[in-house]
């Protein structure tokens, strides 16, 4: 699995000087994504965990709920190719149309934060070897189900969410611990996908919070191991 490449660096130094050193970085791969015979996406995405993205973005752009929803996916040889087909009784065109609903109330305890920051790089390999990765946790109750990497923070987030529907997780239950900052498009895939809680060891925007409170999405952001920031209403134990 071609992830990541090795390739050498000329390092230069304000003396003038200049030294050569190999250094990893990490492989771009390019995801064509066919729904029903209808060319729908071009992801630009590490090759790594391709059928939980596919699964998590049509979940998080509100194409299906559950993987009965299709019928069948296939990759081509290279990897570079998706084939989606979604089972007859769903239309593609319903589907486009995306209504964000009010999540449930849902009781975090900070406890859980506290042990994810904590936790949060471990298992990370390609970040380990490049630095250039952003990483995702699918986590339920504090415990972590599954890690993600890729390039883009949407696209991990959408890793973990696959993941998740792929093994029948309710993400009704999970929460979502994110490397990247949290525009209101990270926030509107979270309330999508169903998932209660966001963190993040970013910052979110204005839009985005107002986004969260609207739909009742319990959103956390600044999380380290000594402190984190909830940016929508919390109700102390």
């Amino acid at each position: 699995m071609d992830i990541t490449k090795n390739i050498t660096t000329s390092v230069l130094s304000p003396d003038g000087q200049t030294k050569t050193k190999e250094i990893t970085v990490i492989s771009e791969h390019t995801l064509n994504v066919v729904i029903n015979e209808q060319p729908v996406y071009r992801i630009v995405c590490t090759k790594d965990h391709l059928r939980e993205l596919v699964v998590g973005r049509l979940v998080t752009d509100g194409v299906i709920k559950m993987k009965d929803d299709i019928y069948n996916i296939f990759f081509c040889k290279y990897e570079n190719e998706a084939g989606v087909f979604l089972n007859s009784d769903i239309s593609w065109e319903e589907t486009q149309q995306n209504i964000l609903k009010k999540l449930p109330d849902h009781d975090w305890k900070r406890e859980w934060v506290f042990k994810l920051a904590e936790e949060f790089g471990n298992g990370a390999p390609i970040h380990d070897n490049t630095g250039a990765s952003h990483i995702c946790i699918l986590a339920r109750h504090g415990e972590t189900l599954f890690i993600s990497e890729d390039i883009g923070r949407h696209n991990a987030v959408d890793k973990a969410v696959g993941y998740a529907v792929l093994n029948d997780i309710p993400l009704s239950e999970c929460m979502i611990f994110t490397s990247g900052r949290v525009p209101a498009d990270m926030v509107e895939k979270i309330i999508a996908a169903g998932i209660p809680v966001l963190v993040s060891k970013s910052v979110p925007t204005a839009e985005s919070v107002k986004l969260a409170e609207e739909y009742n999405l319990n959103l956390i952001c600044r999380a380290w191991p000594d402190q984190c920031e909830v940016f929508t209403e919390y109700k102390d134990e």
